[in-house]
């Protein structure tokens, strides 16, 4: 007797049922910024080098974060680290030690010796730099391996400029510094050094010289605190007090140093001085928990004994017995729209006095624009630029703290980024661009934390304070290996896909193919259902309106 088959069977399998007629949506591979990346200042693809690295692949690591930052161990010692403060890890339990992550990968690269590939093609084209700090040596950086000719001018015997002059040895070791700069110079950086450019005279003479300019002179001048007599014996400035320290030839001082500010410059000058054996009073208009340095940099420094007295302001400062009296009052603070405004209204009865030998305000740094009036347009204190740090002549682009009230490190190295490829479009005779805006960003909601078992933060260790105090050692130490592996291991991966097969095993349909180097969806066949979405760690899929039925 033969047996009869259903009519919706026509072969003996079930591939002519074209289940994907059901479905209104379907799933869209694609990859969404993480929060980490938005937040860089450099745009440094975060979430694919730390998945490096928990692949062990400390090399490939290195060479995704050299693509956007040429200091990953600078960066890992002393970027104010804006990516840890949007890590969609810190809603599950702590946030990724992003920071020690690229210290760890930078500090291999140092070690083994990597070097920067040589250009693929050299150009024609000359560029001019002047300033030899982080946004400039950025920008040189980019443009020579886009094969670019470029000469470096630098006032100062070394480069560096903040980074070799201004952070102390104990933050940022300056073996880390010239290891770092070697490499670029050596890609073929013609490096001029004890080269001031002058005035605005000399600075059109270089433009008219070469294809295109970078400004990036940095903030020299210390900011005035009003009512100070700066030409006292008894004040010191803060910028000068840290480059001689850090050159070896600390200037002279008393036992008793009031510091008066409450940034990262502040900090270093109260924890430079604490080395130097100085009892250490830090004075600031901001409360402590507004303090505008890292915290990191706060909590250390009273872990040193420097004494904080936050919210408070001096009014004037007269001779004492055995030194100085620094006639003060406690203030209500009220931060402003913008970063460095603010309101202050001195509280009634809440006056006192702190005793010293010396006082070095802390308060900030200047541009130096003066030297450039009469040839570049100026934007209150600082070099005007448009959209990417094109200034008002053609040509001569500017960046870092000159362009910029940004003051930190990594954002200076970002602007050097985003100034050398817009200045590559210029000299190609390109239209400019208009920025590095990366859009809409993957929520923690999107992430499937069934496949992250909660897990300590790997920080690392600092050195014991006793010891701290004997010299100018780094205070943080790098991460282990087991601690880096274990720590890279922790990060969501927001929006990268990294390749789990999740997907491709979940599918009731087996509607999903496997691809190298990716994922395919057979549409006659996905019904729709969104379970690839479910089991997505990454938030790498997701579904979309489907307007082919």
């Amino acid at each position: 007797m033969n047996v009869q088959q259903s009519p919706l069977w026509t072969t003996q399998t079930s591939g002519a049922r074209l289940t994907g007629t059901w479905r209104s949506a379907l799933p869209d591979y694609r990859f969404t910024p993480s929060p980490c990346l938005a937040a860089c200042p450099v745009n440094g693809r975060i979430a694919e080098w730390i998945g490096k690295i928990g692949k062990e692949d400390i090399r490939g690591a290195w060479e995704t974060l050299i693509d956007n930052n040429p200091f990953p161990a600078i960066a890992g010692r002393i970027c104010h680290h804006p990516c840890q403060s949007a890590c969609n890890r810190q809603y599950h339990d702590e946030t990724v030690s992003i920071c020690a992550l690229e210290r760890y990968v930078g500090d291999a690269a140092l070690a083994e010796g990597w070097r920067f590939d040589k250009p693929a093609k050299e150009r024609g084209e000359r560029i001019a730099i002047i300033g030899g700090g982080p946004a400039g040596l950025s920008a040189a950086y980019q443009l020579r391996r886009r094969g670019f000719q470029v000469t470096l001018f630098d006032a100062k015997p070394k480069l560096g400029g903040l980074l070799r002059y201004g952070i102390p040895d104990y933050r940022l070791d300056k073996n880390i510094v010239d290891g770092e700069i070697e490499r670029i110079v050596d890609l073929g950086v013609e490096v001029r050094l004890k080269a001031e450019i002058a005035d605005a005279a000399a600075l059109k003479k270089l433009r008219d010289a070469y294809d295109a300019v970078y400004l990036a002179t940095g903030a020299s001048s210390s900011k005035k605190l009003p009512g100070l007599d700066y030409g006292a014996p008894w004040v010191v400035d803060s910028a000068d007090f840290l480059a001689a320290a850090n050159a070896g030839n600390p200037v002279a001082t008393g036992e008793r140093l009031v510091v008066i500010g409450g940034g990262s410059a502040a900090m270093d000058v109260a924890r430079t001085a604490r080395r130097l054996g100085k009892r250490v009073t830090v004075l600031s208009l901001e409360p402590e928990d507004k303090l505008p340095a890292q915290r990191v940099e706060v909590d250390e420094a009273i872990e040193e004994d420097v004494v904080f007295v936050c919210g408070a302001m001096m009014r004037a400062v007269r001779p004492a017995a055995g030194g100085l009296a620094l006639d003060c009052v406690r203030v209500e603070f009220t931060p402003g729209k913008k970063r460095g405004e603010f309101a202050i209204t001195p509280l009634e009865n809440a006056t006192f006095t702190l005793e010293a030998d010396a006082i070095i305000p802390s308060i900030g740094q200047n541009a130096d624009i003066e030297r450039w009036r009469g040839l570049l347009g100026v934007a209150g204190p600082v070099i005007g630029t448009d959209g990417v740090w094109r200034t008002s002549v053609a040509g001569i682009f500017a960046g870092g703290d000159v362009a910029s009230m940004d003051r930190f490190v990594t954002q200076a190295v970002g602007m050097g980024k985003e100034a050398a490829v817009e200045i590559a479009r210029f000299v190609m005779g390109e239209t400019a661009g208009s920025g590095f805006d990366v859009g809409p960003t993957l929520s923690f909601l999107e992430i499937n934390t069934h496949y992250y078992p909660k897990a300590a933060r790997n920080s690392p260790a600092t050195v014991a304070v006793g010891e701290r105090l004997k010299g100018f050692g780094e205070v943080q130490e790098r991460l282990a290996t087991a601690a880096a592996l274990a720590e890279a291991r922790r990060c969501f991966s927001c929006g990268n896909c990294i390749f789990c097969d999740n997907c491709f095993f979940y599918c009731p349909d087996m509607a999903i193919t496997k691809l190298e180097g990716g994922y395919e969806v057979k549409s006659d066949y996905c019904k729709g259902c969104g379970l690839c979405v479910e089991e997505c760690p990454t938030g790498s899929v997701r579904m979309r309106e489907d307007t082919q039925g």
